[in-house]
Formats: structure tokens, sequence, C-alpha cells
């Protein structure tokens, strides 16, 4: 079952009974309260939550003490056990970031070891790509071998994941239109698995970056945790240098103090601190939008994977591109992800906060 939540986070989500149609819900303990019947509002009828996150930052708050009341009242609470959880939004756009100092410096190390590990621009913007929105997934889906040239053809050998913070947009903007502030638009935060073929991305890289080697999927939890559950996280962004452009100064605290934590066929492998990111998520929004692109209600953007000094939350970077084989507990020599094996990451904040995991499990290829 796709969980992990704290019941005082009431992450929403949308889930489905049998022969039910697919509605929205927000998980409280081990149940979800179907929201179209407790709070008497068909916009959680629909199938994604795309509807209500398009209300704006008000109906989220007033939603939200709602919420806490019909939660405390008992009523229309559907046992975890009894549903199917589905993807909680229409992905409109996927953007995934490189924020990690830590992740971008040991990546630069390992694909140009000849060269300084990060390019000259990485300090000066928050660097990133356009991901498949179609390839998005919830937790729990199987994620099989993707095929690619790497550079001869066939199922990649270097099959690996990425733990990330993702970000979803709820207010849009119109095509020219500056975004307001980062609470105004972004709806709340998501665990993200970015799956990477390593190899394949090695080869295709240069000079347009990723392609193939991460379009085959991404997965996300089923639940979304909203921005005002994160208050008691909320801290200062690591000091950067040199100064940001204008539009890039943080005008708030979007830093945020989350420990993921990834977990190889249950046995935890790292847990990378969110908070040491050099670029926030504020950051992030100000950047993808400063050339008039427009924000849509359900676009959805990642941190890139979150490392921190020995605490890494990809595969390539714990077995240096597999050079440096770590031993699981069963005693064998890992490196990359075999058919199989099946990731989960979760996270925690101060107060209490985890976040709903997201986990997938490897197919063969075909």
């Amino acid at each position: 079952m796709n969980g992990g939540a704290n019941p005082g986070d009431l992450p929403y989500g949308v889930f489905s009974r049998p022969g039910e149609p697919r509605r929205a819900g927000v998980r409280a303990g081990d149940h979800v309260l179907d929201l179209a019947a407790a709070l008497g509002d068909e916009v959680f009828s629909a199938p994604s939550l795309n509807p209500f996150m398009a209300l704006g930052p008000t109906a989220w708050r007033e939603t939200r003490e709602r919420v806490r009341e019909a939660a405390g009242r008992g009523d229309h609470l559907v046992p975890l056990d009894q549903v199917t959880l589905h993807l909680p939004i229409e992905v409109a756009d996927y953007v995934d970031f490189y924020a990690s100092l830590e992740h971008a410096s040991n990546l630069g190390r390992i694909f140009r070891p000849r060269e300084e590990p990060l390019k000259p621009n990485w300090r000066h913007l928050p660097v990133g790509y356009h991901g498949r929105a179609g390839t998005v997934v919830v937790s729990g889906t199987p994620i099989r071998r993707p095929h690619g040239q790497r550079p001869s053809f066939g199922p990649t050998e270097k099959l690996d994941i990425e733990a990330e913070l993702g970000f979803v947009v709820g207010v849009p903007t119109r095509p020219g239109e500056r975004p307001g502030a980062f609470e105004d638009h972004v709806f709340g935060v998501t665990l993200v698995n970015d799956w990477s073929a390593r190899d394949i991305q090695a080869w295709e890289y240069v000079p347009l970056g990723p392609f193939l080697g991460k379009s085959f999927a991404t997965s996300v939890s089923a639940w979304i945790t909203p921005l005002d559950a994160l208050e008691a996280a909320r801290v200062e962004g690591r000091p950067q240098d040199p100064k940001p452009a204008a539009y890039l100064r943080r005008s708030a605290r979007w830093g945020l103090d989350l420990t993921l934590r990834v977990e190889l066929n249950g046995e935890v492998v790292s847990e990378p601190p969110y908070r040491d990111m050099y670029w926030t998520p504020d950051q992030m929004l100000a950047h993808m939008t400063i050339n008039g692109a427009t924000l849509r209600t359900g676009d959805l953007f990642a941190s890139g994977t979150v490392s921190g000094a020995g605490e890494p939350g990809s595969l390539i970077e714990l077995t240096w591109n597999g050079a440096e084989p770590f031993k699981a507990a069963d005693g064998r020599a890992r490196t990359f992800l075999e058919d199989g094996d099946t990731v989960t990451v979760t996270a925690t904040a101060p107060g209490g906060i985890r976040l709903g995991e997201v986990s997938g499990t490897v197919l063969p290829a075909t």
C-alpha cells in the first residue's frame, strides 16, 4: 500500500473503490477521507486534484481547516486497504532540475574526470531539463528496464534511481506573465524517483543533456503534502556565491529541512538531507518562467537528485559508477539495479512530518 504519511499532514490523493469512479481524498492515518462526501463539494468528484488545485491558496487554506474538522468527526472515512490509489494529478509539464551541489559535483567528476566538476553556469542558474509528462507514474507502478544505445543497443546495464523532491503547481500563469510569490502558485510537494539509465545517459547527454536515459519512467508518491503542512520545516536556503541575478534572489525561507531515506529491498542505503540543496524551489520556479514560459495547473518540477556529504541519492554516486560496490544485507556486492529490486524513498521533517512514500519494482526488459 502506498503511504507513509503522518495523519497531521493531511496529504491529498486520488482513490477509488471497486466499481466506483476515482475521486479526491485526504489521508487520515490508516484511512482516506472521501472529500466529495465529507465536504459536499463536487470539485472533489473529479478524477484528479487539478480542479481543486486551480482554485488557489485561499481555497487551499479554507479547505484544510474544513478537512481537519471532517477528519475529526470520523465520517466518510474509508480504510486504506479497501481502496486503490492513483496518480493524484494530471501532469501538465514535467521539469527536472539539478539543484544539489554535491550531486552535480560527483557526476561531473564521474562523467568528465579531466574537467572541472561544475560547468561555469552552474552557480549562476538552476540547471534543468524538460522530461516527459506521459511517463510520470504513481508509486507502486512496476518499472520496465529500458532499451537504448549505450553505445551498442540493448537493455540498460546501469539502471539507477534519483531520490528527489517534487513541487506541484496549482495556479497557472498567462504567456509572458511573471508569477507571483512561490506559495501563490505551488500547491504542495511529493516524493519523486526519477529512474535513470546511466549508460544510455552517458552516451547521449552531450551536447543537449538528458533524453532517453531519463524519459522512460518517473515515479511520484500517491500523496501530495500541502505547503502549509511544511511550515515547521522551512529554513534559510544554502548560502550562494556568487550572488544570484536579481530575479533569482530569495525573499522568503524556502529551504526545507527534510531527510530522505532510500531503501533497496527494505535495506536503508542512504539518508540524504534536502536542506543542503544549493538551489531552492522558489528559485527554480522563477528561473523556469523568466523567459515568459507559462505555468499550468498540474505542472510538476523536481529538485534533481538530493545528495549530501556521504549520503548520495543515487547508486551511481554510492558506487562511483560501479567501481566501488557496496555490500548488501545478504552479503552480495551491489552496484546498479537488478531485475526484481524494489526501491522505496521516504522522507521526514521536524514536527513529525512524514511524506508519502514513492516505491517501484524493476521488471526485466522485454
